[in-house]
């Protein structure tokens, strides 16, 4: 569990879910970038945040950077399955 807390900021998470809803939902881009802009945006994010903390940039916050806006992805996938899953059952 504790890899998971080094290599992944909720926080990050959930902007770039936010920032990939808005740009599948609003742009005409193909939406084959999308995994590319998150990933770019933790980066971003994860090194500001670094910087903001007065901590250096290692490794280990680009890591988490990519790791956070790519799950931010899967995160977006899954809760989409999982809705048309349930969309798909019937009440009997």
């Amino acid at each position: 569990m504790e890899i998971i807390n080094q290599y992944l900021s909720i926080v990050i998470v959930v902007i770039c879910v936010v920032v990939g809803y808005v740009w599948k939902s609003s742009t005409s881009f193909a939406n084959k970038y999308i995994p590319l802009v998150v990933a770019l945006l933790g980066l971003i994010l994860a090194i500001a945040n670094a910087y903001a903390n007065s901590q250096p940039i290692t490794l280990d916050v680009i890591a988490m950077g990519l790791v956070s806006g790519l799950a931010s992805t899967g995160l977006h996938q899954f809760v989409t399955r999982v809705f048309e899953k349930m969309d798909s059952l019937e009440v009997k």
